[in-house]
């Protein structure tokens, strides 16, 4: 679910970018990734101009299932901050978004 929550927007990520996302190791990821391959939801190609790295690209029917994924990680946590001032909410998400870009 990580993985396809992670391509939700569409945009092609490259294993490397996945792992850190869903924070694991491009190894492990590799099982996972072979799985949504299995049945359709991905694709994986060599990146334009680095053919070291392996770019992953949903298919329409992983496209599907990443919008699934995406609204019910929306709704768990809309469930999670129902209660919690909306200031305080965009403040602690300004705190994580720099932890992760730091």
């Amino acid at each position: 679910m990580n993985v396809l929550a992670n391509l939700a927007d569409g945009r092609p990520r490259t294993v490397s970018e996945i792992g850190v996302a869903a924070g694991v190791r491009p190894t492990t990821l590799t099982g996972v990734l072979d799985r949504l391959a299995d049945k359709g939801l991905l694709t994986r190609a060599t990146r334009t101009g680095d053919r070291r790295a392996v770019e992953i690209s949903l298919t329409a029917a992983g496209a599907r299932s990443a919008a699934r994924v995406a609204q019910a990680f929306k709704g768990v946590e809309m469930r999670a901050l129902d209660g919690v001032p909306e200031s305080a909410v965009k403040q602690t998400r300004r705190v994580l978004k720099a932890l992760t870009e730091s």
